[in-house]
């Protein structure tokens, strides 16, 4: 199912039973895996690799450079960086971040790239990271109260 106002650029390489939502545009040269569903005003950038099984929710972009495993969760509104030293005028590096299978990410949450987060993790609503995150590691925002993980 893809919105008739999303915008899929050609050389996108699509999965079976993906599900795209309203204004959101995948760039060229995109994967996009098996029963993956991106959300309404997603964006995702040129040569990006989307595992299968993946659900992006509202408001993401997904730019150059990040790597999403199969069975990733990405909440409402994550931002993911792909420079680490932004500036007009300078000229842009990309940096690299992988999401691992099964990496689960909290609405609003900040992911600084460069780093890997680990196969299960979770991350919490909006937590920055700015550092690796080993596999079933957990993040969370200070002062937020950390919840029991509860097994899939």
């Amino acid at each position: 199912m893809i919105h008739p106002t999303a915008v899929i650029d050609n050389g996108v390489t699509l999965g079976k039973n993906v599900c795209i939502w309203h204004f959101t545009h995948i760039s060229q040269l995109a994967t996009i895996g098996d029963n993956v569903s991106i959300g309404q005003g997603c964006y995702v950038a040129a040569g990006v690799v989307i595992g299968a099984g993946t659900r992006i929710q509202n408001n993401v972009s997904v730019f150059a450079g990040v790597e999403l495993g199969e069975m990733v969760f990405v909440g409402p509104s994550v931002v993911f960086t792909n420079d680490k030293y932004p500036r007009v005028g300078e000229a842009w590096r990309l940096v690299r971040t992988i999401v691992e299978n099964g990496a689960s990410i909290g609405a609003n949450a900040t992911i600084l790239c460069g780093i890997t987060l680990g196969k299960n993790c979770m991350i919490g609503a909006g937590a920055v990271v700015v550092k690796d995150v080993p596999p079933q590691g957990t993040v969370i925002s200070p002062g937020a109260q950390a919840l029991p993980r509860v097994e899939p």
